[in-house]
């Protein structure tokens, strides 16, 4: 059945998204037909940096990744007064490293037997940039200066834009059978024969609105599925045990943005401590204006 369904729906394999984005594409304008993103900089002067000093292997890998996104028809040759120095993040996926310039309700889940992952790899890659704000992307290199025709990772709304989007493409189906996280999407069912119904919908609906799949990161007929660093089957919603390791194995915060992102990971799960934020209080206190930094055993995990 796997099989029979993946064949029905190949087209939303990402393999195909790179040819339907060249430029001169007789497919780019429908591939891009949703409504681009505004960029807003009302009253704000053009910003423009110089690019950050790379290590050799790094200015290797900015030809690379630059003539990809080329390529691609991602980026273009820019003469723009904005320029943002480009860097890398490293992928937590894959390796490798990327160039970049309230929590939904688990009781939904509840009773499902079967689940599918579909991951819309590089999902921002698949916004098209309205032309006026093309120019405010401008990212500067060692060689040269470019700009994204489609959102980037690194625009601050890029996330909530693409959020936006992808709740108002499954509004009638979220927390019925779907879960959407910016590019990630979870269908649960009930019966094989519910799930099967489920997929089709999701997958005429992705075919639609032209936004292409990995295959590679998608899993389908799961009965247990890891998603958004829970452990999800009919039995049990419970933590990722990754998660948990990650917990265990964090280095004693020395800062007051330390200890906000421990604890911000921590209490992403404090539905499962009880008196979380009891526990978590020592370590809040430490967070607060003049208070002063003194670690003790209460502030221990």
């Amino acid at each position: 059945m796997e099989h029979r369904l993946s064949q029905a729906h190949k087209d939303q394999r990402r393999k195909r998204l790179a040819s339907t984005l060249q430029p001169g594409s007789s497919q780019r304008q429908r591939v891009m037909h949703r409504p681009p993103p505004r960029i807003s900089c009302t009253g704000t002067a053009p910003i423009s940096r110089r690019p950050y000093r790379m290590a050799p292997d790094e200015l290797k890998e900015l030809k690379v990744q630059l003539q990809e996104q080329l390529d691609k028809g991602f980026i273009r040759p820019s003469s723009s007064p904005w320029g943002c120095p480009a860097l890398f993040v490293e992928k937590k996926d894959q390796g490798g490293k990327r160039l970049c310039v309230d929590y939904w309700a688990l009781n939904a889940l509840a009773g499902a037997k079967v689940f599918s992952k579909i991951d819309l790899g590089s999902g921002y890659y698949q916004i098209k940039i309205r032309e006026e704000d093309i120019p405010k992307t401008a990212f500067s290199t060692r060689y040269g200066l470019y700009e994204y025709l489609v959102m980037s990772f690194g625009l601050t709304n890029a996330p909530a834009f693409f959020m936006y989007m992808m709740n108002s493409l499954f509004m009638k189906e979220l927390d019925k059978f779907v879960v959407v996280f910016i590019d990630d999407i979870l269908i649960y069912s009930k019966s094989e024969e519910e799930h099967k119904e489920h997929l089709r919908i999701v997958l005429i609906r992705l075919r639609e609105h032209k936004l292409y799949a990995k295959f590679s990161k998608c899993a389908f007929w799961l009965k247990e599925v890891s998603f958004l660093g829970h452990i999800m089957s009919m039995k049990v919603v419970a933590i990722d045990p990754s998660k948990v390791k990650d917990v265990l194995n964090w280095k004693q915060p020395k800062t007051v943005t330390e200890i906000q992102s421990f604890l911000g990971l921590a209490g992403y799960y404090r539905h499962f401590i009880k008196d979380f934020s009891k526990t978590a209080k020592p370590m809040t206190s430490l967070t607060k204006k003049n208070a002063k930094y003194v670690w003790s055993s209460n502030c221990k995990p």
